[in-house]
């Protein structure tokens, strides 16, 4: 069982935007180490926000499997991660963690170049497409306090009951 426990909708914790980390060190990586560990034990975890245990920090774990012969940068810890330049938009479908009962369609960009800071904090910039920079703005959106729930296209017609 992972040290950290996932919260889930409606947890108002969920809702609460993160604090930029500044202090790197053998605390944070530790962290990290039990995040990911929380990450792993959920289905088809590819992606987690430290928000989503309880910790407000802009820090998030991203792990995304290649998809359509789309690569990918494979784990990322990501640190005080920033969207600097996105372009085309696409919806999706999107499951969480924290919503473990549910998918949903949500509108993204296509490609996204990110700013973050990892575990040494050296900047580090990517530039990421499809499934992986769906993943990574899901994941910062929990940092804002916000859910995949916030975005949907329609309520009505693109939340579904996972099966």
């Amino acid at each position: 069982m992972p040290a950290l426990s996932i919260l889930t909708y409606p947890d108002p914790l969920l809702k609460q935007p993160s604090e930029e980390v500044f202090e790197f060190g053998a605390a944070l990586r530790i962290f990290t180490e039990e995040l990911e560990e929380a990450m792993r034990a959920g289905p088809g975890g590819v992606g987690i926000a430290a928000p989503q245990v309880g910790k407000h920090l802009r820090v998030i774990i991203i792990d995304a499997p290649e998809k359509n012969n789309t690569p990918t940068h494979g784990k990322q810890i990501l640190i005080n991660p920033i969207i600097t330049k996105w372009k085309g938009m696409i919806k999706g479908r999107e499951g969480c963690l924290s919503v473990p009962d549910y998918i949903g369609s949500v509108i993204r960009a296509q490609v996204i170049d990110i700013r973050a800071q990892d575990l040494e904090a050296k900047s580090i910039e990517l530039k990421m497409q499809g499934y992986e920079a769906r993943i990574v703005q899901h994941e910062i959106d929990h940092l804002d306090g916000m859910l995949f729930l916030d975005r949907l296209v329609s309520r009505h017609h693109d939340l579904k009951k996972r099966k």
